[in-house]
């Protein structure tokens, strides 16, 4: 006997885009890509969580480099993650 699905009777979450970048603060801009994964997984292993903008535009323009990607990480966790890429020796915005 197979177990039946549950019916969920909440709404679904709505989340705003622009809320969510307001209440983050940019960490890094840079063209580098590999750099870039470096330093968000030094951010995960910590337990930072980040968003990279600008990653598709940058894309979408031939990666020609003119349009730099964005780290952005949350303002509760800025402080934390500016002195953990700091440790690091990548304290160059």
């Amino acid at each position: 006997m197979q177990p039946r699905p549950v019916k969920s009777r909440t709404a679904p979450i709505r989340i705003d885009p622009l809320r969510i970048v307001d209440a983050m603060k940019e960490l890094l801009r840079t063209n580098n890509a590999v750099r870039l994964s470096w330093v968000q997984a030094l951010l995960r292993d910590s337990g930072i969580d980040s968003l990279v903008l600008d990653h598709h535009t940058s894309l979408v323009e031939g990666s020609i480099g003119a349009i730099p990607r964005r780290l952005m990480v949350a303002e509760r966790d800025f402080g934390r993650a500016r002195a953990l890429l700091t440790a690091a020796g990548e304290d160059e915005k």
